[in-house]
């Protein structure tokens, strides 16, 4: 499997991120020089640009951010299920696919912005939280309100199998 291409990279790491970073920070995490970051990121802009997407590059203030494009935020609000932020939603999501991860961890990977998402999820009873044994931080995991609401059943791997009548 190759290595994705920078721009790739990039926009990975907006999408993890759910909110505009600046260019020294994209750099150090995608571990590339400003001056690559900044090609890649006039060629992702482009490439949104020219395909018919829902999603855009935004610059503001010197931060770049990947964002669902204007036209069609009321058709998606209409759509969510629950009164969540997309940052918030991403953030869900994220602790979703890892099924069990780290608060500090899910810090890392979605900026300081999460510990309100955190914060928002737990109020609306989407994850469950528990303090690690060892250790300061805390265990995030899905409740059962999550499953209930996106209809996304647990891992049943992990479960005993059922005995046979």
């Amino acid at each position: 499997m190759s290595t994705p291409s920078l721009a790739a990279q990039i926009e990975a790491i907006m999408y993890l991120k759910g909110r505009p970073i600046g260019l020294n920070e994209l750099s150090d995490l995608a571990r590339a020089e400003p001056q690559g970051v900044q090609q890649a990121l006039l060629a992702l802009s482009a490439s949104y640009a020219q395909r018919d997407t829902a999603l855009e590059i935004v610059e503001q203030n010197g931060r770049f951010g990947l964002q669902l494009r204007p036209a069609l935020a009321d058709l998606v609000q209409n759509m969510l299920p629950v009164n969540l932020s997309t940052a918030t939603l991403r953030t869900l999501a994220t602790i979703a696919l890892k099924k069990r991860i780290l608060q500090s961890d899910l810090v890392d990977l979605r900026g300081s912005g999460a510990y309100d998402h955190i914060k928002e999820l737990l109020a609306q009873d989407f994850i469950e939280r528990r303090r690690q044994s060892e250790g300061r931080s805390y265990w995030i995991t899905l409740s059962e309100k999550f499953h209930r609401t996106f209809s996304v059943l647990p891992d049943l791997a992990q479960e005993p199998p059922a005995e046979a009548a």
